[in-house]
């Protein structure tokens, strides 16, 4: 029982997904709310403009948007939203009781198929941070080839990548879930919630005990995803491709014994509507461009001092 109530509250941030990205979410941009962003939809490849609208500015200042509306979603719940957290709620409770079964059934199954265990551990190699790389490779093909749809697609993914990878840490860190790897061989894992307090410890291969949910791999995998398929949707095969490699990646997580089955689950949830968000607020901003201006945004700044680069982040109120 307190497993499923730890269960709900690290899952509240993923209430505010449910939102159909009108009222005050079309603030972030600075547009009005009137305008029915429900309706921006991808431009087809033969009316995409030669000209990106993104350059170094708007991509800081779109991804610093995307930060604070993924952050802020569950303050601006409805009705609505509160009906489809329910559903989501529902089936990863009813998930929940299948995490040790399948977790078990896919350690026989990887430790008795030599074949299994070798394309299990290179299908998860290809996703998490060494995802990036084929990422880049097709930016600098869209460069070479000036397919300017597949640059910024690919810049579109980069900010998925961030902003999902940005709440899957910090889920991380609230919930505090064991991995199944932890646990010692004899003995039976259990998946546990351990709280934002707890100790973190490192299982035999170096991962923290209490980093599992949700599975960072599926959230970028589906964040990704989901910005190639909604910027392609007009072309069948791009989809299938995106969603089938970022399925594939998820179920590697759990034939690798590294997340249970409600971590890629929730994951998989958390990267789909983060890639969502990416592409319609950059929709949003690509319709009305000239109503970027430079208030109530975020950037970001670097700095260089006593040997070491500094990161920051500034919130600008005018």
């Amino acid at each position: 029982m307190k497993n499923l109530l730890l269960l709900f509250l690290v899952n509240i941030p993923f209430i505010g997904f449910a939102q159909n990205y009108q009222g005050n979410q079309l603030n972030s941009l600075h547009l009005k709310p009137e305008n029915n962003f429900s309706q921006i939809t991808a431009i087809p490849d033969s009316l995409y403009p030669q000209k990106s609208l993104l350059n170094f500015n708007s991509y800081f200042s779109l991804l610093g948007n995307n930060l604070k509306d993924g952050f802020t979603k569950p303050f601006h719940l409805s009705k609505k939203d509160w009906g489809n957290f329910g559903k989501y709620a529902v089936i990863t409770i009813a998930l929940s009781f299948a995490d040790e079964p399948v977790q078990q059934v896919a350690l026989r199954l990887r430790n008795r198929n030599t074949g299994l265990n070798i394309i299990s551990k290179d299908v998860t190699n290809f996703g998490g941070i060494n995802e990036i790389f084929p990422v880049a490779a097709i930016g600098a093909y869209g460069l070479i080839t000036r397919n300017n749809k597949l640059v910024k697609t690919t810049l579109l993914s980069s900010q998925a990548y961030i902003v999902s990878g940005a709440m899957a840490t910090v889920l991380k860190l609230l919930s505090g879930r064991t991995r199944p790897s932890y646990y010692s061989p004899g003995v039976e894992a259990e998946p546990r919630f351990l709280g934002p307090f707890h100790k973190s410890l490192n299982d035999a291969n170096g991962s923290h005990e209490n980093s599992s949910f949700p599975s960072g791999h599926s959230t970028v995998a589906f964040a990704v995803a989901a910005v190639f398929a909604s910027e392609y949707k007009d072309n069948p095969v791009v989809p299938v491709i995106a969603y089938s490699a970022a399925s594939l990646i998820s179920i590697s997580r759990i034939t690798e014994n590294k997340h249970w089955v409600t971590d890629v689950f929730s994951g998989a949830v958390l990267g789909y509507f983060s890639g969502k968000l990416v592409v319609k607020n950059y929709h949003r901003f690509e319709r009305f461009p000239s109503n970027g201006q430079k208030k109530n945004f975020i950037s970001f700044t670097l700095n260089y001092s006593f040997g070491h680069l500094e990161p920051g982040m500034v919130y600008h109120f005018w």
